[in-house]
């Protein structure tokens, strides 16, 4: 009987969570795709592209920076209170940005964000912790595929709540979806395997005792360059899908059903790669993605009409949706249980700042190169992170969680 409640516990974490990460990648992306219009609103008519792209930025900027202290603060106090916290900020910032009237104040909010978000993290360093091991893989997938999934359905509420009454509703609407997956949370989750981490120091000792763990800084190296690979398409993407869909009146609508491609791509098969990396191993999962996604990228500059360019970023999609999965198993693989909310929290500091550099690498080469070279810089990246996953596989495949001992940093 006490089998079966901790496994009724995960499997309940697990889809309270999945709704409420789906609920939050929904309430990010009806927000962010439509700031640039929203400027111009409070009446932002010069430099608007600046503004655009500083909002964008400061967000991740910030969360780069306050990560690694919220990783410290969920190993001394739980991810449940750090989930919780997190959600109230969004509620709180998403809240209030339907009210501003001018663009510091809109960045101010922008950088309290950074500082205090964190759900998807925070959730993911839950499930991490939280269920049984020949479970991870496919747990961390569905966690992936609900990020996905609130990614595509975002811009379609945000914008036809825009479009009935306004960007401010929208943005308070993208509030109560951080309130509903806050109160999820509240009220639905448990979290069962949670030692408090008895370790007095400081956020260098951190990086000290990060550095010493050669398997997770290799995994770091590889969230970041991912991220910035990935970051670096987006500039450049809606009006390459622009160009290629022509002149039409429905090139807007076709552009925004090839940008969710790899989306959806995830939603289905995501799970998949989940549940072969608990058979197989993150590594090999890992590998396979990296190839795929770097092959695809590149693959999607042989076409110039839309619909093989379609084609082509759907299987992109296909394998590229295993890779942030596999790196997080990675995370779980390669840390001790009471350095994970930490080692979460450097991660997701990778990732922000992968994110922040991805978007001027692409912006310069679409500058003054043809947009097709910012595929191949993509796809390229994409394959360097392959190699030196497959050069370090036996670190990586060592690796093992619960048995990782750090040496104590002075």
């Amino acid at each position: 009987m006490e089998r079966w409640n901790s496994v009724q516990v995960w499997e309940r974490n697990l889809w309270v969570l999945w709704i409420g990460v789906f609920f939050t990648s929904a309430s990010f992306s009806m927000v962010i795709p439509f700031l640039p219009i929203f400027l111009l609103q409070i009446g932002v008519h010069e430099h608007t592209e600046i503004w655009s792209g500083v909002l964008f930025s400061a967000a991740f900027f910030a969360g780069a920076i306050a990560s690694p202290f919220w990783g410290r603060v969920a190993d001394k106090y739980g991810r449940k209170p750090l989930l919780i916290r997190a959600g109230l900020a969004l509620f709180v910032v998403y809240t209030l940005t339907a009210f501003v009237t001018n663009p510091y104040q809109l960045l101010g909010l922008r950088i309290t964000q950074g500082l205090l978000s964190g759900f998807i993290p925070g959730a993911i360093a839950l499930i991490g912790t939280n269920t049984p091991n020949n479970k991870i893989g496919y747990s961390l997938s569905m966690i992936s595929s609900a990020s996905a999934s609130g990614g595509i359905l975002g811009p379609l509420l945000g914008g036809g709540i825009a479009s009935l009454v306004g960007n401010r509703i929208a943005f308070g609407s993208a509030g109560l979806f951080a309130l509903i997956s806050t109160l999820l949370v509240i009220f639905l989750v448990t979290e069962e395997n949670f030692t408090p981490s008895k370790e007095r120091g400081s956020i260098r000792n951190d990086f000290k005792l990060a550095l010493a763990n050669r398997p997770f800084m290799l995994v770091i190296g590889l969230t970041a360059i991912t991220a910035c690979s990935v970051m670096t398409i987006e500039p450049i993407l809606p009006l390459y899908i622009v160009e290629l869909g022509g002149s039409s009146e429905h090139a807007s609508l076709i552009a925004g059903i090839v940008f969710s491609l790899p989306g959806i791509a995830s939603v289905i098969f995501a799970p998949f790669w989940g549940k072969w990396a608990d058979k197989v191993g993150f590594q090999r999962v890992l590998f396979i993605g990296l190839m795929g996604g770097g092959l695809g990228s590149i693959a999607q500059i042989l076409f110039s009409q839309i619909w093989g360019f379609s084609i082509s970023r759907f299987i992109f999609g296909v394998f590229f949706c295993a890779v942030f999965p596999a790196l997080n198993g990675l995370v779980v693989k390669t840390t001790a249980a009471d350095f994970r909310g930490r080692a979460f929290g450097l991660n997701q500091t990778a990732t922000q700042i992968g994110g922040m550099i991805g978007p001027i690498i692409g912006g310069v080469i679409g500058g003054f190169f043809p947009v097709q070279m910012v595929f191949i810089v993509t796809g390229i990246l994409l394959l360097a992170a392959m190699g030196m996953a497959y050069i370090n596989a036996k670190n990586l495949n060592r690796a093992k969680g619960t048995e990782v001992s750090h040496p104590k940093a002075e």
